[in-house]
C-alpha cells in the first residue's frame, strides 16, 4: 500500500508540475499580432484647395491610423504602386534589437515600384503617440503619414481617467509644388521657398471638425508632420492639460498654447467646458519672419452657434517664451510607464556618463550647391545600405571615425558619415546651434533624457544647470537659434541607426548621420537576425538572407 500511495502521490506531484507549467506558458506566451496591408498609390489631394498629387495609402491621406498596444507585435504589409521606390519609417518607435524594421535608407533597401515589403515590429517597452512617413527624397511633402498610437497594457495604471474619445492630429507646414519639385530644387542647388500653408489632417482653414460633448474630457495627439517649421497649437477658449510627450507621462501642467517643433509628438487632455457653440483650433508657424496659421473646427454637439471672428493668435517669433515653456515640461515621476514601475525609478541622473559627444549643424556651400553638415560633414548616401554593408562585411562602402564626436571649426565636406558607439554606454549629447533659425534633431532607435538647453554657447559649466532629477524623455528635441540643448541618453539598442535633423530639406541635403551601436556577442540577445524576406540592392545583390548562409 505504501508503495502505492508513494505512486499517486508521485503521479499527483507529475500533474500539479504540468498544469503549472502549461499556466506558465498560456499566461507568459507570445505577445498578441496585429496584422496591416497597405497599398501605397498616387491620387488627387487638394490641402490647400490646389489639386496636386499626393501619397495615399489604402486611399487614405493622412494614412490609416495604427492603434497598438505595448509589446504587440504590428505585421505591415507595403505594396508599393508609385513609380518611384518608397519606404515607410516609424518616428519613435524604437525597434528594438531590430533596426531591420527602421524603413530608412541607411537600414533598408527602397522597395521597388510594383513591389511589397513587409514590416515586422514590435513595440517593446513603449507607449505614447508617434507617427509614421515616407522617409525617401521629398515624398514627405506629398502625404503618405498617418498616426501611431501605442496604449498601455490593461494592468498598467494611467496617471488620469479614460478620455470621451482620443483625437490625432498630424500638423505642420505644406507646399502647392510637387514632391519631385521640392526635389529638383534642391538637387539644384537652393533652398526651398517658405510653404504656402499649413493643413491639419491633411486639410486647410476649417476643413476638419472635431466633435466633443458639453462636460467631458477628451485627448488629442498632436504631432507636427511638417518639413520646415516650428508650429504654435491652440484651441480657442479652452486650457491644454499636457499629459505625454513621446511616451513619457508629463507633470500635468496647464497651458494656453504649445510650440511643437518639426518632428515632435505630445497629448493634451481637452475638457469641454465652455458654452456650446464651435471653436477655433488653431496651428500657426513660429520662428517665421511670415506667420502662417491654419484652423479645424472644435464643435461642441449641442452647439448651435458656428465659428466667427478672427481665431485667436499665438506667440510668433519670442524665443525665451518658447524655451520657458520646453524647461516647464518635465516627467511624471510617480505615474507608471509601459511598466508596472513608476517612471521616477530610473535614476538618469545618477549615471556616469562615458562620453561627450558635441554635435554642431552648419550650412555651407559646397561644389557651387547650398549643402548642410554636422561637424563639418554633410552626409551623402552610399550605394548600398550602411546596416547590410556591416552585415555583409562589404567593404567601401562606409568607414568609422569620418565624422568626429565634437565640431572642428574646419570646411564642410560630403562623406557618407557613421558614428561608433559602444553598446550599454551612457553618452552625454549637446546639440550646438550656431546659426538663426530653430533646429530640431531627432535619433532613431532610442529616447533620451533633456537635460538642458539655454542661449549661448555650450561650456562644460552649463552642466551646473542642468536637470538631473525629472526632466522629460523624449526622441525629438529642439535647439534654439544660437543655441544649445544637451541629453543623457543609454545607448542601449544595438543597430544602425539614423540620427538627423527633422527639417526635412537640411536632412536632404547633408545634416544626417548614421550611430552604429555594436555588440559582437551575435546573441539574439542584443539583435534580431536579418530577416529572411530582406530586400537586396547595391553591392548586397546576390547575398543571403537565411541566417545559416554565406554571408
Amino acid at each position: 500500500m505504501g508503495d502505492c500511495r508513494g505512486v499517486k502521490l508521485r503521479g499527483a506531484c507529475c500533474f500539479i508540475v504540468l498544469v503549472i507549467l502549461l499556466l506558465s506558458c498560456c499566461t507568459h506566451g507570445e505577445d498578441p499580432y496585429r496584422f496591416y496591408t497597405w497599398n501605397v498609390t498616387y491620387g488627387d489631394i487638394y490641402p490647400l484647395g490646389v489639386k496636386q498629387q499626393g501619397i495615399l495609402i489604402n486611399g487614405q491621406f493622412p494614412g490609416p491610423l495604427i492603434e497598438s498596444v505595448t509589446n504587440e507585435n504590428l505585421i505591415i504589409n507595403v505594396f508599393n504602386s508609385l513609380d518611384q521606390p518608397f519606404l515607410i519609417s516609424w518616428n519613435g518607435v524604437q525597434q528594438r534589437r531590430n533596426s531591420w524594421q527602421d524603413g530608412v535608407y541607411g537600414t533598408n533597401c527602397p522597395i521597388p515600384p510594383g513591389g511589397n515589403f513587409t514590416y515586422t515590429i514590435q513595440v517593446k517597452d513603449q507607449i505614447g503617440s508617434y507617427f509614421y512617413f515616407p522617409s525617401l527624397d521629398l515624398h514627405k511633402a506629398a502625404g503618405g503619414y498617418g498616426g501611431f498610437r501605442i496604449h498601455s497594457r490593461s494592468i498598467i495604471p494611467v496617471p488620469f481617467p479614460p478620455p470621451a474619445a482620443d483625437y490625432t492630429i498630424l500638423a505642420g507646414d505644406w507646399y502647392n509644388k510637387n514632391h519631385t519639385d521640392l526635389k529638383a530644387i534642391l538637387d539644384s542647388g537652393h533652398e526651398l521657398p517658405f510653404p504656402d500653408g499649413l493643413v491639419i489632417n491633411g486639410r486647410g482653414a476649417n476643413r476638419y471638425t472635431f466633435t466633443v460633448d458639453q462636460g467631458k474630457t477628451y485627448r488629442f495627439r498632436i504631432s507636427n508632420v511638417g518639413i520646415t517649421t516650428s508650429i504654435n497649437f491652440r484651441i480657442q477658449g479652452h486650457k491644454l492639460l499636457l499629459v505625454e510627450v513621446e511616451g513619457t507621462h508629463t507633470l500635468q501642467n496647464t497651458y494656453d498654447s504649445l510650440d511643437i517643433h518639426l518632428g515632435q509628438s505630445l497629448s493634451v487632455l481637452v475638457t469641454a467646458d465652455q458654452p456650446a457653440r464651435d471653436y477655433y483650433i488653431v496651428a500657426s508657424t513660429r520662428f517665421t519672419s511670415q506667420v502662417l496659421a491654419t484652423t479645424a473646427v472644435l464643435h461642441y454637439s449641442n452647439s448651435e452657434v458656428s465659428i466667427s471672428g478672427p481665431p485667436p493668435e499665438g506667440p510668433t517669433t519670442q524665443i525665451d517664451w518658447s524655451l520657458e515653456q520646453a524647461r516647464s515640461i518635465r516627467k511624471n515621476l510617480t505615474a507608471s510607464g509601459p511598466r508596472p514601475n513608476p517612471q521616477g525609478t530610473y535614476h538618469y541622473g545618477l549615471i556616469k556618463t562615458t562620453r561627450t559627444i558635441r554635435l554642431a549643424s552648419s550650412a555651407s556651400i559646397i561644389n557651387g550647391k547650398q549643402r548642410y553638415a554636422v561637424n563639418s560633414v554633410s552626409f551623402i548616401p552610399a550605394d548600398t545600405p550602411l546596416k547590410l554593408a556591416d552585415y555583409f562585411n562589404i567593404s567601401g562602402v562606409f568607414s568609422l571615425g569620418i565624422i568626429p564626436y565634437a565640431p572642428t571649426g574646419g570646411g564642410a565636406y560630403l562623406q557618407t558619415s557613421v558614428m561608433a558607439a559602444d553598446h550599454r554606454s551612457f553618452v552625454e549629447i549637446v546639440f550646438e546651434n550656431p546659426e538663426d533659425t530653430v533646429q530640431s534633431w531627432h535619433i532613431n532607435g532610442h529616447s533620451f533624457f533633456v537635460v538642458g538647453m539655454d542661449r549661448g554657447q555650450w561650456t562644460p559649466a552649463c552642466r551646473l544647470a542642468y536637470n538631473l532629477r525629472d526632466t522629460i524623455s523624449r526622441c525629438t528635441v529642439q535647439v534654439y537659434p544660437k543655441s544649445w540643448s544637451a541629453v543623457y541618453m543609454a545607448v542601449d539598442n544595438v543597430g544602425m541607426w539614423n540620427v538627423r535633423s527633422e527639417n526635412w530639406s537640411r536632412q536632404y541635403l547633408g545634416q544626417q548621420f548614421y550611430l552604429r551601436v555594436f555588440s559582437d556577442a551575435k546573441s539574439w540577445r542584443d539583435e534580431y537576425p536579418i530577416p529572411r524576406n530582406a530586400l537586396l540592392c547595391g553591392r548586397a545583390i546576390g547575398r543571403r538572407t537565411s541566417p545559416t548562409g554565406n554571408h
